[in-house]
C-alpha cells in the first residue's frame, strides 16, 4: 500500500510503499478515507511531545493516530489507537476491535476529522460553565482551533468575544468584538489585555508568556474583590510553563481549570452531538485544505495555515 512513512525523528514523512497491515486476533483493518495533520502530530514526529517516545520506538513508522475510514463491511467510522508502526497517513491501517465509532450520516469524512477541535471549544461550557451574555477571551484565535472556538462561543451565546494572535491581517479576519496582538512588548500587551478586559471565560490555547502577562493584567493593584475569570487550559503553543504569582490567584478572582474538568462519557457524547447538529445545519463551518497522500511532504512542511486544517485523503 501507499503511505506517508517517517524514517527518522524530526524527519519529513515520505510517500512510498509500506507493507499492508495484517490483523491479529481482536484487530480490524480500516481503509482510510481522511486524516487531519495537526501540530501535535508534528510534535510527536519531531520528538518534542511528551508521548514521542511511545510512538517513535520503532522506525520507520506512519504518523497520525486517528482518522476516518471504512470497516470491511463499508461502515464509515472514526478510528484511533492504530497498532504501531501503522498510523492514519496511509491507504490502510489496523486498530483494536472497538477502537472506532460510526460517523453520523451526512458528515463529510474530511470535515469529520476536524470536528474534535470544535468539541474542544465546548469546554467553555463543560469546564467553565459559560453563560449567555458573558465575555470570552480566546487566546490563540488565529489557528484552526481558535477560529472554531470563536464560532462556538457565538453559538453558545457569548455576549462579547476578544481574540488574540500575532498577525494583524489574520486578526482582522476574525468575527471578534475586539482583538489583541500578542507580538508586542510585555508592557504593551498587559495594557492591551486590561483595555479589552472584563473576561468571564478564557479559552487558552497559548499558555506561556501571553498567559503570564494576562494574569498580571487581571491582578488588581489594590485590595479589591476581583470579578471571577475562569481560565481553561487547553493548549501550550506559546510555552509549556508559566509563573503564577500568589497575588494572581489571591485577589484577582482568577480560577484555572484543565480542559478535562467535568468531562464524562455523557458530557463528551453531548458535546459531540451538539457539534454534529451545528455541522449538519451549517451553523458551524470548517476551513480545510484537502491534500492527496502523495503530497504529504510539502503539506507536512507548511508553516502557515491561516486557520485552515490540512486533511490528507489517500
Amino acid at each position: 500500500m501507499k503511505a506517508a512513512v517517517l524514517h527518522e525523528v524530526g524527519g519529513v514523512p515520505r510517500y512510498e510503499e509500506f507493507p499492508d497491515p495484517v490483523p491479529a486476533d481482536g484487530e480490524v483493518v480500516i481503509d482510510v478515507l481522511a486524516a487531519a495533520v495537526e501540530n501535535v502530530d508534528k510534535a510527536v514526529a519531531a520528538g518534542t511531545h511528551y508521548a514521542s517516545a511511545k510512538y517513535l520506538g520503532v522506525l520507520p513508522m506512519i504518523p497520525v493516530f486517528d482518522g476516518i475510514g471504512t470497516l470491511p463491511d463499508g461502515t464509515v467510522v472514526g478510528f484511533g489507537n492504530p497498532r504501531l508502526p501503522y498510523g492514519a497517513l496511509a491507504e490502510k491501517t489496523v486498530v483494536p476491535a472497538g477502537s472506532y465509532a460510526p460517523i453520523p450520516e451526512g458528515i463529510d469524512p474530511a470535515i469529520a476529522t476536524v470536528m474534535a477541535s470544535a468539541i474542544t471549544a465546548l469546554t467553555m461550557k463543560t469546564a467553565a460553565g459559560l453563560q449567555p451574555g458573558e465575555t470570552v477571551l480566546v487566546q490563540g484565535a488565529t489557528g484552526v482551533a481558535g477560529r472554531l472556538a470563536i464560532q462556538v462561543a457565538r453559538l453558545l451565546g457569548a455576549g462579547r468575544i476578544v481574540a488574540t494572535g500575532r498577525d494583524d491581517s489574520q486578526l482582522a479576519e476574525l468575527d471578534a468584538d475586539a482583538v489583541v496582538n500578542t507580538a508586542v512588548s510585555d508592557e504593551e500587551l498587559q495594557q492591551a489585555y486590561a483595555d479589552a478586559g472584563g473576561y468571564d471565560v478564557v479559552l487558552d490555547f497559548l499558555w506561556g508568556r501571553p498567559t503570564e502577562i494576562l494574569l498580571r493584567a487581571l491582578t488588581p493593584d489594590e485590595f479589591a474583590f476581583g470579578a471571577p475569570t475562569r481560565i481553561i487550559q487547553t493548549g501550550e503553543s506559546a510555552g509549556a510553563d508559566l509563573v503564577v504569582p500568589a497575588s494572581a490567584l489571591r485577589t484577582s478572582g482568577v480560577e484555572i481549570f484543565g480542559a478535562a474538568r467535568n468531562l464524562t462519557p455523557e458530557s463528551m457524547g453531548e458535546s459531540y452531538q451538539q457539534v454534529v447538529e451545528w455541522t449538519r445545519s451549517g451553523a458551524l463551518t470548517f476551513q480545510i485544505d484537502r491534500v492527496p497522500l502523495s503530497d504529504i511532504a510539502s503539506a507536512w512542511q507548511r508553516t502557515s495555515s491561516r486557520g485552515r486544517r490540512v486533511v490528507v485523503q489517500p
